[in-house]
């Protein structure tokens, strides 16, 4: 009666080893992959999900036992993953439990349109769901992460987020020189600063004269918003047309004054804070001076005389 007794007992902790020795054995898996643990999914969920896509050999109602006897009592955060080849139960529990989620990464620049921030956001394949197009000049652009399985339209929230954000705080630190009435105002202004110079040390110069222009009731004379309502932002490929520079629709500030009816692009916040706090000049004209930057005059008769010398050095480099 002993014996039996004892071979109950041996026989007993074999099986109970051989149920429990899987937790620490190597998984199926032969190559790197990944697991996303999105909200509410619970242990047991997340057994099933791991079965399906071939990272444990365990039943969903296997693996949620072990893990509860010997996954500890910390919670599975929420995100996506990496799990090593032949990672065991075991560790992708940790991995979840401890682990970073992955992280990716995708760059708006500054003064991309609306258009283009779409065909960019499009194109991640991670993410889930149509991409809405935003409106012009609500996104701000810099560096935002994305987890796979976001929506498409969670992150434009968040971009667009972000820009109220700034230019709120930028809007209370406006100087007295601003002639923006409205943050709305702001922004168009800005999107025409941000497409008229790519140099971050001129921002504030051409802001001035802008801002000069506008008190005037002068026109901004910005060939970026000529072209904008024929392309939505996106590049022209092609001279502008006499035609159109002369289209007086409300965008086109070579055929009308003051501000256009909207912004033309999405502007980097410096070029925002440019024009809320712009440079103190009586310039009211620039031109390219060839060199990638711009030269500036206070009368007519000056910015005739540089724009001359710049139609020169375009002859002279065969571009004319």
């Amino acid at each position: 009666m002993r014996k039996f007794v004892f071979l109950l007992l041996v026989f007993g902790a074999l099986a109970g080893a051989m149920f429990v020795a899987p937790w620490w054995g190597a998984g199926p898996s032969d190559e790197d992959g990944s697991v996303v643990v999105t909200p509410g999914t619970s242990v047991a969920a997340l057994g099933a999900q791991l079965e399906e896509q071939g990272l444990i050999d365990l039943s969903p109602e296997r693996w949620s036992l072990l893990a509860r006897v010997f996954g500890g009592s910390d919670p599975i955060k929420v995100g996506e993953f990496e799990v090593p080849a032949a990672a065991s139960p075991a560790d992708i529990m940790d991995i979840v439990q401890h682990g970073r989620p992955l992280q990716r990464f995708v760059t708006i620049p500054e003064g991309l349109p609306s258009i283009l921030v779409k065909e960019r956001i499009d194109a991640l394949e991670q993410l889930t769901g149509e991409t809405p197009l935003p409106e012009e000049g609500s996104i701000l652009p810099q560096t935002y992460d994305y987890q796979r399985g976001e929506t498409r339209a969670a992150l434009i929230a968040r971009m667009q987020a972000a820009m109220e954000e700034a230019l709120a705080k930028a809007w209370e630190e406006r100087s007295e020189r601003a002639v923006v009435n409205t943050p709305e105002e702001a922004i168009i202004l800005a999107s025409i600063v941000e497409k008229e110079t790519a140099l971050p040390e001129e921002r504030r110069m051409v802001a001035g004269v802008m801002s000069n222009r506008v008190r005037l009731g002068m026109m901004l004379g910005a060939d970026a918003t000529t072209i904008y309502p024929i392309t939505k932002g996106k590049p022209l490929g092609r001279l502008i047309r006499r035609s159109e520079l002369d289209d007086p629709n409300p965008y086109n500030t070579r055929a009308i004054s003051g501000l256009p009816i909207g912004p033309i692009t999405n502007p980097g916040i410096e070029s925002i804070r440019a024009v809320l706090d712009p440079a103190d000049t009586d310039a009211l004209y620039y031109v390219a001076d060839g060199s990638g930057g711009h030269v500036f005059a206070k009368t007519l008769s000056e910015h005739n005389e540089n724009a001359a010398r710049w139609r020169q050095i375009r002859r002279e480099r065969g571009e004319l």
